[in-house]
């Protein structure tokens, strides 16, 4: 009779902490270009001060690692199962944190507990405060489209930082919101999104873009590329 040999959790705890804290991982996030993997939160604050893996010292990326990040889902599964109770610790533990530690700058904002608390509550915007995050995942270059005629394209500069990476669900009226916080558009300015050369419908998905205007007509270019442009809004 073969005999099993029963494991103790701290036998993987090499594979299931985190390098910087030295505790459970939180939102297991990994390091694409080495494959460390880290607490969401370590290693944010990490990439805050520096470019380079905490662990092994590897450059991520020259001017923005945090691209280079990818949350590790299944782990966390793995991990929740291997730790009884975790889950619902981290849950809580959390919430406390943001009751002690209201700042001013997120006393007006729609904090982590409001969040916590939307998907605790399931309601009817459910999921909204996970910001997508399991959902598949598209990448986007967002060109500013000059020299078309159109008064007020001389007021936009253009993105300094034109890839995203965004959930596949997400609408061309979102995409617009983004571009006029970052491009600080003035109210009665409003932005046209195209692909192709055809403007978009602000309901239109990433992923309806992608399947019926980018990859049909034979774009083979990854990422997608959108092109944006300015208007003044008569209406």
């Amino acid at each position: 009779m073969t005999s099993h040999r029963k494991h103790l959790v701290k036998d993987f705890n090499h594979f299931i902490t985190c390098y910087v804290c030295k505790g459970y991982l939180i939102k297991p996030t990994t390091v694409t270009e080495c494959l460390h993997t880290f607490c969401k939160s370590c290693i944010v604050q990490h990439f805050e001060e520096s470019n380079d893996c905490p662990k092994c010292g590897i450059q991520v990326h020259e001017t923005n690692p945090l691209e280079m990040l990818r949350l590790d889902n299944t782990l966390e599964e793995v991990l929740f199962k291997l730790v009884p109770g975790l889950r619902k610790k981290e849950q809580q533990q959390e919430v406390e944190f943001w009751r002690r530690n209201k700042s001013k700058e997120n006393s007006n904002e729609d904090g982590p507990i409001c969040k916590k608390a939307r998907v605790d509550e399931e309601d009817d915007d459910k999921g909204d405060g996970d910001y997508h995050r399991s959902d598949t995942q598209i990448a986007i270059c967002l060109d500013c489209l000059r020299n078309n005629g159109q008064m007020g394209e001389n007021i936009v500069k253009g993105l300094m930082k034109k890839f995203i990476r965004c959930s596949t669900r997400v609408t061309v009226g979102t995409i617009k919101k983004f571009l006029s916080l970052k491009l600080k558009l003035p109210s009665s300015y409003e932005l046209d999104v195209l692909c192709n050369g055809e403007i978009m419908g602000k309901d239109h998905t990433m992923e309806f873009i992608y399947m019926t205007r980018w990859r049909l007509r034979g774009e083979n270019v990854y990422p997608m590329v959108l092109e944006y442009r300015p208007r003044i809004d008569f209406g």
